[in-house]
């Protein structure tokens, strides 16, 4: 038996500005429960953010890099510093703290290869902790999302 929540999870997750109406209508509980709901999911920190997707290109950043960059010691202050310029970038989507070759994996959004060289003088070449890092363009997004798998059969 899946839980109403779920049920909800799915649509919210889906359009997160479905009304409490429609969402009531499909899973059969009413507005004001699928709210009270909602606002609890909220409170609780479960539904981080409802924000607007935009087109990248559109938007004037038609490309994607992917980066792997290795730092050259592993201490608190060089893994802290990096971590805080990182979410400081505006052109860092994503960076994931991560174990293998690499310590961190970037996704970034640039207008173009020079915009991409400019980033990696100013936040790699410009970081004595970083000692290499290896950049990946994306040809293709095949297959973008946030989305978390929540099965409501």
């Amino acid at each position: 038996m899946v839980s109403l929540v779920c049920k909800i999870f799915f649509h919210v997750e889906k359009d997160s500005r479905m009304t409490a109406e429609k969402i009531s209508a499909e899973i059969g509980l009413s507005p004001a429960a699928v709210q009270k709901r909602l606002k609890k999911l909220k409170d609780n920190g479960v539904i981080r953010a409802e924000v607007a997707l935009l087109d990248p290109k559109k938007m004037g950043h038609p490309m994607t890099v992917i980066a792997e960059i290795s730092l050259e010691r592993e201490n608190l202050n060089v893994l802290d510093g990096f971590k805080k310029r990182m979410r400081q970038a505006e052109e860092v989507q994503q960076c994931y703290y991560t174990t293998g070759e690499a310590d961190f994996i970037l996704v970034l959004l640039v207008r173009d290869i020079q915009h991409y060289e400019q980033f990696t003088r100013e936040y790699f070449f410009g970081n004595t902790a970083v000692s290499k890092f290896k950049t990946n363009i994306v040809m293709d997004s095949v297959k973008v999302g946030m989305s978390i798998p929540i099965h409501t059969s």
